[in-house]
């Protein structure tokens, strides 16, 4: 498992990287150790330009940890062979780094097939001892990204928020629009949902990235929550659309609350994309309406908005 999705921290981290580096370039530089400056001097700026690639799009920051491996992996290299005893602190380095920054596939594939080239630069030989802590320091390593990995696999499971947002994932929604459409039946009361589409959440995935869909479902979601009440559920259906359940709530009143999202949502300015466009529209239970009935009103009522 790479390092959890954070730009600008990782972004700090290969450029002080990289000033560690050019302080290396200068302390040789200073001591007269000159055939040792060329290496540190030229990855601080591979390390530089990672930093700012980080800042970029998906596919740049995916190269970013590329690069930044490349260059962990050049240094451990000229480092490895006059070490002597402590060689094996340094063999440990690049099979750490590997998982720090790729997935766990990738990562143990990439040391495996690596461990010959660590392992002679390391002894000059492929000793048994040497390949078995090897080995082990691999399996080890890749214990703690399988346990994150598999910890959040069994909380997506159990978290009934949506991955993105603030908002009910489309079955647990499901489940208490089920359940809701139940107790108003039992307690002869109202029942309303109101049905939003964001039409620029696409578009500003396409043209802005990840951080611009998420900061739009961020400022749509915190709208919903001041305009509306605590026991209210918002839920998010498919990737743009998302349904407002609001018990004990007649179809003028969801209307009420419907006009001042999209009046409130305008108003919200992003940095990428201006105003919040939100359209919406209404369905109320009728009395004795099945949970199907109303389902596939609003399946219907959806499909609508999303086609404008």
């Amino acid at each position: 498992m790479p390092i959890p999705d954070t730009p600008r921290l990782l972004a700090g981290l290969y450029a002080l990287g990289a000033v560690l580096l050019l302080g290396q370039a200068l302390w040789h530089y200073l001591v007269g150790d000159y055939t040792q400056i060329l290496l540190p001097a030229l990855l601080a700026p591979l390390l530089l330009t990672a930093a700012l690639m980080r800042l970029g799009q998906q596919e740049t920051a995916r190269l970013s940890a590329y690069l930044v491996l490349i260059c962990g992996y050049l240094i451990v290299a000229t480092t490895l062979p006059g070490e002597g005893h402590l060689a094996l602190l340094w063999l440990g380095l690049p099979a750490v780094l590997t998982f720090l920054l790729l997935p766990l596939g990738p990562a143990t594939l990439l040391n495996l097939t690596l461990a010959p080239i660590w392992l002679l630069l390391a002894d000059g030989g492929l000793s048994l001892p040497l390949s078995l802590a090897y080995l082990t320091l691999v399996f080890a390593a890749g214990l703690a990204p399988w346990g994150i990995r598999h910890q959040r696999a069994l909380l997506m499971a159990t978290d009934p928020r949506d991955e993105e947002c603030t908002a009910l994932r489309s079955a647990p929604l499901l489940e208490r629009l089920e359940s809701e459409v139940e107790r108003a039946g039992l307690l002869d009361q109202r029942l309303a949902v109101v049905v939003m589409h964001l039409p620029q959440l696409e578009v500003a995935d396409e043209q802005f990235g990840t951080p611009a869909r998420l900061a739009l479902l961020d400022a749509f979601c915190r709208t919903v929550a001041e305009y509306s009440r605590d026991h209210d559920l918002l839920g998010r259906i498919g990737g743009a659309d998302f349904w407002l359940v609001l018990p004990d709530t007649t179809e003028s009143g969801a209307l009420l609350v419907r006009q001042r999202i999209e009046e409130a949502a305008a108003g919200a300015m992003l940095n990428d994309t201006g105003g919040l466009e939100v359209r919406g529209a209404t369905c109320a239970h009728s009395p004795g309406q099945t949970i199907m009935a109303l389902k596939h009103r609003l399946d219907a009522t959806t499909r609508r908005l999303a086609d404008g």
